[in-house]
């Protein structure tokens, strides 16, 4: 199906993969100045839910649509670097020293993608020692909030790549946050963390951070044509309701080729359906005021 006939189906307001009518997500406005951002941390603590992939594509998604985005690895496996072609393991300064060391200028650590627009902040496995050198910190949860504090101003949106954990920098990224985005792989046993999750969410807006709130839950890895798939999002709508996205990510082998091509779907290959649902949920994002 053609894109022009894809978008006549959602205008009609057909029932979409969530069982609910799909709005109409309009184009957004473009921007007349920029920032400050609204940091977004991708969170789950289990592994392998495509919060990386969600992270460059919806990042690269805001871009095309003249967002300032900035990316924050903040996994010690550094995913999110690797999948856009940043040699993080050469470099000297990465997110870890900006961490754990005084006297480095954030702005030199940032480094341009080959999307015009998306910017990251790299990591590689030294991240792995942060936990341990942060326990004895003075405000030790609220120490990447003020490594972003600078750069704040210079984008539109933050988003954040956290790791498969519920640790000291998960904590740091959810301090350092405006919202969460929870990708759930269309799994029955990927749900049963969600409700932890919620409950970290819920005790850090509560102890750390009040302005913190849930953009919503991303269904992930979602194939239509099984049965699985199709209870496991109903069963996450009936349990969350609106905090679940309109927008679902089918599986597509493209993901990990335009991983191991370094570079986001939406420039891999731009016409694939799949790129077309990132879109789809920057628009989302930003009709929910999620992003600017």
């Amino acid at each position: 199906m053609d894109s022009d006939a894809a978008l006549q189906i959602r205008l009609a307001g057909q029932v979409g993969p969530t069982g609910r009518p799909l709005p109409d997500f309009p184009e957004p406005q473009p921007l007349t100045s920029h920032g400050p951002a609204r940091i977004i941390a991708m969170c789950n603590q289990k592994g392998g839910v495509g919060k990386t992939t969600t992270t460059i594509n919806l990042g690269a998604a805001l871009a095309e649509v003249g967002r300032r985005v900035l990316l924050v690895d903040f996994d010690p496996q550094g995913a999110l670097s690797v999948g856009l072609g940043i040699p993080a393991h050469e470099l000297d300064v990465t997110i870890y020293n900006l961490l754990t060391e005084r006297g480095h200028d954030v702005r030199e650590v940032i480094r341009r993608t080959k999307v015009e627009g998306l910017d990251i902040i790299p990591a590689n496995i030294d991240l792995s020692a942060a936990e341990v050198q942060l326990v004895g910190e003075v405000a030790r949860e609220q120490i990447l909030a003020r490594v972003l504090r600078p750069v704040v101003d210079d984008y539109d949106v933050v988003l954040i790549d956290c790791q498969p954990s519920l640790g000291l920098l998960t904590v740091n990224a959810l301090t350092a946050a405006h919202g969460v985005i929870i990708p759930l792989e269309c799994e029955f046993f990927a749900m049963r963390g969600v409700a932890l999750l919620v409950e970290t969410i819920e005790k850090i807006t509560d102890r750390l951070n009040p302005r913190l709130q849930v953009d919503g839950i991303l269904a992930t890895m979602y194939d239509g044509r099984t049965l699985h798939s199709r209870e496991v999002v109903a069963s996450v709508v009936e349990h969350f309701g609106d905090d679940v996205f309109h927008t679902v990510i089918s599986r597509t082998v493209k993901f990990p080729d335009a991983s191991l091509a370094a570079e986001p779907l939406t420039t891999y290959d731009a016409s694939h359906k799949g790129a077309d649902a990132y879109r789809q949920l920057a628009r989302e994002l930003i009709a929910r005021g999620g992003a600017a």
